[in-house]
């Protein structure tokens, strides 16, 4: 009999881990499975899928190395069942285990199925907290009851104020909490970009792509580019690539875009955190350590800083807090499905292609392109929320449902009605063009409201404002676009709503173009 069965999951991949923290190499037994489930409930990019096939493998040679018992499961075990479930079922009879350890997993779904195995196994299961964060589930709730996480900014602050992260006697250092405001500049012309890091794959890596090409064809996404940490050594190289070269300029460009430029100065760290290979503490860290060197700016520092001790604590504890009832919100009442070139790429609109191309080459995209051209895009199309929110958490190696799902459902489709952000993300083109290349040389007028060249961005824009002004006419943060638009006459928001509406009856023909009037260059 064994003593007790650690149950490690595929984003729990720290040595740190609260399950393994008492581990007794002599009576417990660490079980590691890979199962086609959790591959499919959305059709998962091929890179992120071997991402963390190879993650997982990479972790268990690291416990069996240090003299640890890991029963692993492989995804082509011809006795595997394909389910956390079942082969947690199968362990226990292999086993018999006196009790399972489990670390609380970061999707409320399988923290649904943990909740069932302790009466339908017959055996204790304990699950703990997940400690490898700032604030815990029960921290942030008692925050809540405090009024603390109304807005991020807020819970940044308190975050702040508890971590001492760039502060002094009590005080931000600099004087401000926030340093947004200088974040948003456009790359210049003929800026150079640094070479960025990227890792080859090794063998083990071979192996799963080879795997994930041969067990899951028709996923969206291409492996040839695959170059994402996937060992602790490896992700402490890339962390450490950002910090050095980077970083000291990522403030003042991270929200620009560029076209055929994938990763900019962003961190390229999402995934390593995510699954456990970096820590929170640790990133922050550097990145403080960084700015007391006088390596990296303040609003570099703090800007970085903010995304992980901000917004990812918080997108945590919200989903953790709200979970499930806050996923079914429907705020603006969007139904339409998701147009097909956002799998396909195959659109006129330079930017929406530029982003998917990048996104099937890398599962990945940096925010701004998912918040303000593929997010925007969704927001001001209508399309359903749970259509827009499945999109990113398959074709994204860094996207896990406590955190996609509350960008995406509050941030991207404002579906949750205010909760995460005062005000939607809703943008024209002149937003893209200000920001990006990507306006030159596109087939589309970015300054054109209406008319056959007219941007989509422009008048789709301008009719949700019009379609929504009961629910946004009084909002403060809105009051700008409102006033532009009521200098509009009466016949040219009339052409607004026409050529909207035209636009989206045939959105899901390339261009909204009937397939009659296109020529092949049009495909």
């Amino acid at each position: 009999m064994t003593g007790r069965l650690i149950f490690v999951l595929g984003d729990q991949l720290s040595r740190g881990l609260s399950a393994l923290a008492d581990i007794d190499p002599s009576q417990d037994v660490v079980l590691m499975v890979e199962v086609r489930e959790e591959g499919t409930y959305v059709p998962h990019h091929k890179q992120k899928i071997a991402f963390l096939l190879s993650a997982m493998r990479h972790f268990a040679d690291d416990l069996r190395a240090e003299g640890l018992r890991v029963d692993y499961v492989r995804l082509d075990d011809p006795d595997n069942t394909h389910s956390f479930t079942g082969e947690l079922a199968r362990a226990v009879a292999r086993h018999k285990p006196q009790s399972v350890i489990v670390t609380r997993p970061g999707e409320w779904r399988v923290g649904v199925m943990v909740a069932t195995w302790s009466e339908l196994l017959g055996v204790s299961v304990a699950m703990r907290e997940d400690t490898r964060f700032f604030c815990s589930v029960e921290d942030f709730a008692a925050l809540t009851a405090r009024g603390k996480t109304k807005r991020m900014e807020n819970f940044y602050r308190e975050m702040r104020r508890r971590t001492g992260f760039l502060m002094a006697a009590g005080k931000p250092i600099g004087g401000k909490w926030n340093y947004d405001a200088e974040n948003r500049k456009a790359l210049p012309k003929g800026h150079k970009l640094p070479k960025r890091k990227r890792f080859a794959p090794d063998a083990i890596t071979r192996d799963v792509m080879a795997l994930v090409e041969a067990q899951f064809p028709d996923h969206f996404g291409d492996l040839a580019r695959f170059g994402w940490p996937v060992t602790r050594a490896e992700a402490l190289q890339a962390l450490d690539d950002f910090i050095t070269h980077a970083l000291p300029q990522f403030g003042d460009w991270q929200d620009a875009m560029k076209t055929g430029e994938n990763f900019l100065y962003h961190a390229l760290l999402s995934p390593a955190l995510n699954v456990g290979l970096l820590t929170a503490a640790e990133v922050c860290e550097a990145a403080e350590a960084a700015y007391e060197a006088g390596h990296v700016p303040l609003n570099a520092a703090e800007g970085f800083i903010r995304q992980i001790l901000g917004w990812r604590e918080f997108v945590r504890g919200l989903y953790w807090t709200e979970m499930p009832a806050y996923g079914q919100t429907n705020a603006l009442k969007a139904t339409r499905p998701l147009p097909e070139f956002y799998w396909s790429g195959q659109t006129k609109m330079h930017c929406i292609a530029e982003v998917v191309r990048g996104t099937r080459q890398n599962a990945y995209a940096h925010h701004i392109q998912r918040l303000m051209v593929t997010g925007n895009f969704a927001l001001l199309a209508g399309i359903a929320p749970a259509e827009i929110e499945a999109w990113y958490l398959a074709v994204y190696a860094d996207a896990f449902d406590w955190v996609e799902l509350p960008n995406t459902h509050g941030m991207v489709a404002h579906a949750d009605g205010g909760r995460l952000g005062s005000k939607p993300y809703a943008a024209s083109a002149a937003y893209i063009g200000r920001m990006s290349d990507y306006c030159r040389g596109c087939r589309y007028d970015a300054k054109a409201r209406t008319g056959a060249n007219a941007c989509p961005f422009n008048y789709l824009y301008w009719n949700f404002l019009i379609a929504h002004r009961d629910t946004f006419g009084a909002n403060p943060r809105m009051a700008l676009p409102y006033k532009a638009l009521d200098r509009f006459d009466k016949a040219e928001q009339a052409a607004i709503r026409a050529a909207a509406e035209d636009f989206l009856a045939k959105m899901h023909t390339p261009e909204g173009v009937p397939p009659a009037q296109m020529s092949l260059g049009d495909w």
